[in-house]
């Protein structure tokens, strides 16, 4: 005797969790390693996210607004890692070469010198640049993840791509205005 798919037996809101986590974990996964650097914080930081979600599922009242409801989600439980925690503050060389055995192809390319400029960015305008350049949101989307105004999402996000020309040293506009 054959079983029917088990598809058949979720309720619609269970439905409507699948497709959601489907579709937006691998952003929600990229904005998150933007926001720690590193990969298990990161894993650690989308589930977590979407546990919150599915508790306060009935809360989502419009679908279309999924993705800027968990980017808040996430930054809101990114922000909870460092309520009660203190880091511990060590001082670095300036002068300490990196291991070249450890050091990736990549560190040395226009692409590691970018994600440092970003790196360098202040979380007002980085947050806002890896929402749009990572999870592809709009400015209206990250505006209802962030609590802000659409119009002071765009300024951020000027005045972010402005600090990163100036932190790589113009590099674009000498490359023939390539970003």
């Amino acid at each position: 005797m054959a079983r029917p798919p088990v598809h058949e037996d979720v309720n619609p809101k269970q439905r409507q969790y699948e497709a959601m986590v489907r579709a937006l974990s691998a952003d929600l996964y990229r904005f998150a390693w933007w926001l720690t650097r590193s990969e298990t914080v990161a894993q650690d930081l989308v589930q977590e996210t979407f546990l919150r979600a599915w508790k306060n599922l009935d809360a989502l009242r419009d679908a279309e607004s999924a993705k800027a409801w968990l980017f808040t989600i996430l930054r809101r439980e990114h922000a909870r890692l460092y309520e009660r925690k203190r880091l511990e503050v060590v001082e670095l060389d300036d002068n300490v070469v990196e291991d070249a055995a450890f050091a990736s192809p990549e560190r040395s390319s226009d692409a590691a010198q970018v994600r440092d400029a970003i790196g360098r960015l202040p979380d007002k305008y980085r947050e806002p640049l890896a929402m749009q350049v990572l999870a592809g949101m709009s400015a209206d989307e990250i505006a209802a993840s962030t609590g802000q105004k659409p119009g002071a999402v765009m300024t951020q996000l000027f005045r972010a791509r402005q600090q990163l020309k100036r932190l790589l040293g113009g590099r674009a506009a000498a490359e023939g205005g390539r970003t």
